[in-house]
């Protein structure tokens, strides 16, 4: 019987769901040699958070951490999450943006493109996976995985078939949350594996304490490989732990066999890593929370808006707020919740508390009512399209979201050559995304204080009076704007 694999991501989704993503490359190096000679089957070193934080916390050029990485574990594939057309931000772009930033990554090293895109609309994934296919790399199409009265299995596996059929490698069901009951997890996969060919992986979180168990469910129904971190960068909101799964496994017919003697020195590593990221660990995100379950956002998320909430001062607001996450949910379509859907309709949940429901959208919720985002799975509530056209005075649209962005290469060349700062395509798919961190990068790099690792900076801005006409949130490093004027 076939082995399962094991994909490792302590070096990106381990520490930004456990650690802010404040690992440094120097803090991986020591690393990468075990990790390269264990045989997973791709370490996820890049993606995700990974090129925000480091350009924005720990003045680091993105690209730079994939050379280094490549260089010191050449064996293992290396892999990076990309947010489809989003690229790893949240706004779309332009598709010769998207194009250029994958012809950079494929250069620098990545081999594997986990391609998602966060309400499951394809069309929104279909440029960077020919782009990936274009440069000779494997494109792992993605399928976000949430609950509501229009998900079902039968939907997921319609979700996969379209996914072989745009030409996918493999194909990766994402469950971010960590929400997936192991039942049902064996239910996908095992419609997955009838339906298609192409190699599954699942991936999922410990935030519920349901994350160990699904990998078991889905390794009986015949899931390829999964994901899995090192402690303690593992478990919690991040994956299950490489030896908890092992022992899991003990006498499995599946179970694969990892060097245990180097899977505790990497513990021992990280552990030291760890403790220097003090200042960006929490308890919270270390154990189970039952709010997951009941609230259904990430855990990540969670914790982070208590903070939020308290900043606004509606601490005594958080059972309510929640409660209303529901409530938009199904008015934007049961759109799935990850980023950056779950922190819109978190806080839009906040702002319908605040202000009264749909009394104010912020931008990005609008966008999403009105399609900016691409095709929500059930059809919006049109009282509240109605409600955010007269808003934002734009009107709806059904066409694939970036149909409407013109090519931007050249502009973003042309910007950066103005600015005195390099404008190879490297530099441009990261100043489209982040302008103002990388300008910042390149005003500090002669400032060795700039970046230094501290106590972790206020998550919040202080919140205006209820006088005020406008409320700034920012949630992971992003703003979110209203304007306090009833519709």
């Amino acid at each position: 019987m076939k082995k399962v694999i094991f994909n490792n991501t302590v070096l990106r989704d381990g520490h930004q769901s456990l650690a802010a993503t404040r690992m440094r490359s120097s803090d991986m190096l020591e690393a990468c040699s075990l990790l390269d000679s264990l045989g997973f089957g791709a370490l996820e070193t890049w993606g995700g958070a990974t090129i925000d934080a480091g350009l924005r916390f720990l003045g680091e050029f993105p690209f730079d951490r994939l050379d280094i990485l490549k260089k010191a574990a050449p064996k293992t594939p290396q892999m990076m999450l990309l947010r489809g057309q989003n690229i790893v931000q949240y706004a779309h772009f332009a598709d010769d943006v998207v194009e250029a930033f994958i012809q950079c990554a494929a250069k620098h090293g990545v081999d594997i493109f986990r391609i998602f895109d966060a309400l499951n609309d394809l069309r929104n994934i279909e440029t960077a996976v020919k782009a990936v296919k274009k440069v000779g790399k494997l494109a792992q199409g993605t399928i976000c995985f949430t609950s509501s009265p229009v998900h079902s299995v039968k939907t997921f596996v319609a979700l996969g078939k379209q996914i072989e059929e745009m030409g996918c490698d493999s194909l990766c069901l994402k469950d971010m949350a960590g929400l997936i009951p192991p039942y049902v997890a064996h239910q996908i996969i095992g419609g997955l594996k009838k339906s298609i060919k192409i190699p599954i992986v699942l991936h999922t979180h410990e935030s519920a304490g349901l994350g160990a168990a699904a990998y078991y469910a889905a390794i009986d129904a015949g899931v390829d490989a999964i994901d899995v971190s090192i402690v303690p960068f593992a478990n919690g909101t991040g994956q299950p732990d490489t030896m908890r799964m092992l022992s899991m496994l003990h006498d499995h017919p599946r179970a694969p066999q990892y060097d245990v003697e180097k899977l505790e020195q990497l513990r021992h590593h990280f552990e030291k890593v760890y403790k220097v990221l003090g200042a960006y660990t929490s308890p919270e995100n270390e154990r189970v929370d039952n709010d997951v379950l009941h609230y259904q956002v990430p855990g990540g998320m969670l914790s982070n808006f208590r903070s939020q909430l308290a900043e606004q001062k509606m601490d005594d607001k958080f059972d309510e707020v929640f409660r209303e996450i529901p409530v938009v949910r199904k008015a934007l379509g049961w759109i799935p919740l990850v980023t950056p859907t779950s922190q819109i309709v978190g806080v839009q949940a906040m702002f319908n508390v605040k202000f009264g429901r749909w009394k104010n959208f912020s931008p990005q919720a609008m966008d999403v009512i009105l399609g900016y985002y691409g095709q929500t799975p059930a059809p919006v509530d049109p009282e509240i399209q109605k409600l955010a056209t007269q808003q934002s005075g734009k009107e709806p649209i059904t066409c694939r979201p970036a149909d409407l962005k013109k090519p931007a290469m050249p502009d973003l060349r042309k910007t950066l050559k103005e600015k005195g700062l390099p404008s190879d395509d490297e530099h441009c798919v990261i100043y489209a995304m982040f302008p103002q961190e990388l300008e910042k990068y390149y005003a500090n790099k002669n400032n060795p204080d700039a970046y230094k690792l501290k106590e972790a900076a206020p998550k919040t801005v202080a919140a205006p009076t209820t006088k005020a006409s406008s409320l700034r949130i920012t949630i992971d490093g992003h703003a979110y704007n209203a304007t306090v004027e009833a519709v």
